[in-house]
């Protein structure tokens, strides 16, 4: 009867009074979740481009030197933890350089500056996983018959790459890109922490330390359904990429 009357009240939106801020737990998930969505789409819009535009240059030709020197460095910062990049990259750019601020408070206001260390952290992480992803799909899918009998025909390399190689190249990269929403949920945790900035990571982890319940409760929901609702996206968008996944009529 009571968790009934809990989903009910979530439904509504109503989670409960926070011990740690003294406040509605709505009043403090939703804004903080806000902020990080926001830290997630800068994430997005660096890490995308970069990895498939870098995990395609490598497959097109698998053994060349652009391939190995991608595929080195893909290795060198996948390797490193998001909590040692933070230290390394604030070391350089804060400290020794004095280009960036060193917390992401937004003290002042909104500020574009303060964005960038922690967006740095999180795609040097990920951007060498999501590169060699693409890099042994496109590479795999250079291999296949039909693209190298355009090739074969003189059908321009652009065209072959653009129109024929890249959709199929794609399909895994998808389905690794939809599944990062769900690391970047525990990722964001060291990053805000580390930068200070007020974000859904970082709300998670004063929940635990305060022993907030509702707040942790509504956190904990919050996590689930936004991974649910990525999954799914990613099964849908899988199957449109790939036309030989279709439902049984």
């Amino acid at each position: 009867v009571r968790f009934l009357d809990w989903v009910l009240r979530c439904l509504r939106g109503e989670f409960g009074a926070s011990r740690v801020f003294a406040a509605p737990v709505s009043a403090v998930l939703w804004p903080r979740l806000g902020a990080s969505a926001l830290l997630a789409a800068c994430f997005f819009l660096v890490l995308i481009p970069l990895s498939l535009t870098l995990g395609v240059l490598a497959g097109m030709r698998e053994g060349g030197l652009a391939d190995r020197l991608i595929s080195l460095a893909s290795i060198l910062t996948t390797s490193i933890p998001p909590f040692a990049s933070a230290v390394l990259l604030s070391a350089l750019f804060v400290f020794s350089l004095g280009w960036l601020p060193g917390t992401s408070a937004m003290l002042d206001g909104f500020s574009w500056r303060e964005l960038v260390l922690p967006v740095a952290v999180l795609v040097l992480y990920d951007f060498g996983y999501l590169a060699r992803i693409t890099r042994a799909s496109m590479a795999d899918v250079m291999r296949t018959p039909y693209i190298r009998t355009a090739a074969l025909k003189g059908m321009p390399t652009g065209r072959i790459i653009l129109r024929h190689a890249l959709r199929n190249a794609l399909i895994p990269p998808f389905t690794v890109i939809m599944l990062q929403v769900n690391w970047l949920i525990g990722g964001v945790i060291v990053v805000e922490f580390f930068f200070a900035y007020k974000g859904f990571g970082s709300l998670i982890l004063e929940a635990s330390l305060g022993q907030d319940l509702f707040l942790l409760q509504a956190c904990t929901a919050v996590s689930v359904l936004i991974a649910v609702a990525t999954q799914t996206l990613a099964d849908i968008g899988y199957g449109v990429l790939n036309p030989r996944i279709r439902i049984a009529r």
